[in-house]
């Protein structure tokens, strides 16, 4: 039986931690711009969020 453990290069293994690091600090930047504009729009923002919700679903069943 053939070991097959130890294939990849060292950067290949870090190409992918540093795209895992960037994916992960694209993401804490969207959240960041998502809730200061959920502190300017308060208790309208859960209206907003249920309309984009009704918008997707009416869009996935060929309503819109």
């Amino acid at each position: 039986m053939a070991d097959t453990r130890g294939e990849l290069e060292v950067e290949t293994l870090l190409k992918i931690v540093l795209g895992l690091i960037a994916v992960l600090l694209v993401l804490e930047i969207v959240q960041a711009i998502l809730g200061s504009i959920a502190g300017l729009l308060g208790p309208f923002f859960i209206v907003v969020q249920l309309a984009i919700a009704v918008l997707i679903v009416l869009w996935l069943l060929d309503r819109l």
